[in-house]
């Protein structure tokens, strides 16, 4: 094949990816969502959900697939048909798992191409009222004294929960006993009933218990306090350097997905998440809207592939 032949067949090519996404969509669309319904991540993939389906013109359905830290879920849509009726409303933990799961059948950032951010909001350390400690200083205190005995819940092993805990280990060099959930739900009722000492839980779910007093909050894993929390530091404040752990939503299509699709569904979900009534919505999860460019968001996924990379490899979670 010659230049100009291949240049020609590229033309084509492109013009029938246009005509395509033109009419994109014709069907409904199925959002596979990788956590049970009910919980905070759900709530706003729903949220938006109910938005793209008015803007697009057809219903988009959340179908959650719940299980082995978001890979089920995952799965289906890296090997589902790039037409873009199937998509993912991918979370923290994608980027997580190609560390700690050697025997994945699909690899996230081959298999994946990312539409955009859809929300943000920070983990937060907290512990059972009845735990003698005040802050996070009180806490490494009484973990550097009491090695192993201490407890922390998560949302499963290898979730972001899970992993802002060994971050936490890492650098506070501590040992505490994990004590892995099927969920975030459970996961903060482990703490809130005392069946674990401390936790890091999703923002949602912590700042209603902490406001009330049922948790203490000890850390915001952000650069800034949340306005939701004002109260509570940062762990940086706090003084464990370098603890961030965010827990970000987005929205993935299978890797060959026209450009021009992704590009229209990039389009109108930034456009959603700039209605006023949905970012109202997030915000009463304790979520920011964010709606990231395909490349931007492209971008802080591969760092955040690479950092938790390292964590696993430094704190040598492995989970085949």
């Amino acid at each position: 094949m010659n230049i100009r032949t291949a240049l020609t067949a590229s033309a084509c090519l492109c013009a029938v990816s246009l005509l395509y996404a033109q009419d994109y969509p014709v069907k409904s669309i199925r959002m596979v969502v990788p956590f049970p319904a009910g919980g905070g991540s759900d709530t706003v993939a729903r949220v938006l959900a109910q938005r793209l389906s008015v803007s697009l013109g057809q219903t988009m359905v959340a179908d959650n697939r719940a299980g082995a830290s978001g890979n089920i879920a995952a799965e289906i849509v890296a090997k589902a048909p790039a037409d873009g009726y199937t998509l993912l409303f991918g979370n923290s933990s994608l980027s997580i798992s190609p560390a700690v799961y050697t025997k994945l059948s699909f690899d996230p950032v081959r298999d994946l191409v990312p539409v955009s951010m859809v929300s943000s909001y920070p983990f937060v350390l907290v512990a059972h009222p009845s735990l003698p400690v005040k802050n996070v200083r009180d806490l490494i205190a009484m973990a550097k004294a009491r090695p192993g005995v201490l407890t922390f819940s998560t949302a499963g092993a290898g979730t972001m929960s899970h992993f802002a805990m060994e971050l936490f280990q890492l650098l506070t060099q501590t040992k505490l006993t994990h004590l892995p959930y099927k969920g975030a739900a459970p996961a903060g009722i482990a703490v809130m009933s005392g069946e674990a000492h401390v936790s890091f839980l999703v923002m949602p779910v912590a700042q209603a218990q902490i406001r009330v007093n049922r948790l203490r909050g000890l850390g915001v894993a952000a650069k800034t306090r949340a306005p939701v929390i004002p109260q509570v530091p940062t762990m940086e404040e706090a003084g464990v350097q370098g603890h961030i752990a965010l827990q970000w939503n987005g929205l993935f299509a299978p890797a060959a997905t026209p450009r021009a699709i992704i590009d229209k569904l990039h389009r109108e979900t930034v456009a959603a998440l700039a209605n006023g009534e949905v970012k109202q919505r997030l915000a009463d999860e304790g979520a920011e809207a964010v709606g990231s460019s395909p490349a931007e968001f492209a971008a802080f996924f591969r760092s955040e592939a690479a950092k938790w990379g390292d964590v696993a490899r430094r704190s040598g979670t492995k989970l085949d």
